[in-house]
């Protein structure tokens, strides 16, 4: 039975419609008992497969990581070269498997995790070797990457108003960071000063300059947004 004004289904027995409160025309038919007019069941909820995946790529990463490890044991009687493997093997694991074991990638918790995990898979190399290039050089460079990478993130997902402003400071900001990367590649292993930087500096710095003064002309900056979708 439904209603002839608006057409909504009506439950056995009603009197008006629900929605509107229209009388119904016709002798209201006795309702059924234990009859609900809408299905209680509830759709079954779907298996998610992404946890047993991740534990069996665990077992696998494991059982090549045990063995790389057995094997230097049984040759060099030390770890030797197996530990590049298990540190490697637990940075792939940690950057691309755990996450999956949440039901949301939240960049803003994971990417900062990832990159602790990388500088301290470069200060084991650097260890490792005996070297003394970590703190002057992949530290800072590590650290460096990581808020560029957390500033892109956050421009390109939470922020709404003024992209394209914001897109042209963040590549000058890109630019300058390789200066700063050479500047500690030249305090460490003494390289010269300006050698490619500069070549950086000027790409990423007119092209941010081009989107910063763009946004200062209206049609200009129009059709920017309508191209990029900013």
């Amino acid at each position: 039975m439904y209603c002839v004004r608006c057409g909504v289904k009506l439950q056995d027995g009603a009197g008006e419609c629900p929605l509107c409160h229209t009388p119904v025309l016709i002798a209201p038919m006795p309702a059924e008992e234990g009859r609900a007019l809408y299905s209680d069941r509830l759709p079954e909820a779907e298996k998610n497969g992404r946890v047993l995946l991740v534990w069996l790529l665990t077992s696998v990463l494991a059982a090549v990581c045990l063995g790389c490890l057995i094997f230097c044991l049984h040759t060099f009687g030390h770890a030797a070269w197996s530990g590049y493997v298990l540190m490697s093997t637990a940075l792939a694991w940690i950057c691309l498997l755990f996450p999956l074991l949440f039901r949301r990638y939240r960049p803003m918790i994971f990417l900062p995790v990832d990159f602790a995990c990388v500088a301290g898979f470069l200060l084991y190399i650097c260890a490792k070797n005996r070297e003394h290039w970590f703190l002057s050089f992949a530290f800072p460079v590590t650290m460096i990457a990581g808020v560029l990478t957390l500033l892109g993130v956050a421009l390109f997902r939470y922020l709404r108003q003024g992209r394209l402003r914001l897109l042209g400071v963040y590549l000058i900001l890109i630019g300058a960071s390789f200066m700063l990367v050479e500047l500690f590649q030249h305090i460490t292993f003494g390289t010269p000063m300006f050698d490619w930087s500069l070549y950086c500096v000027c790409a990423f710095g007119a092209l941010g300059l081009f989107l910063f003064v763009a946004t200062m002309i209206p049609p200009l900056h129009a059709h920017l947004r309508k191209t990029f979708f900013f």
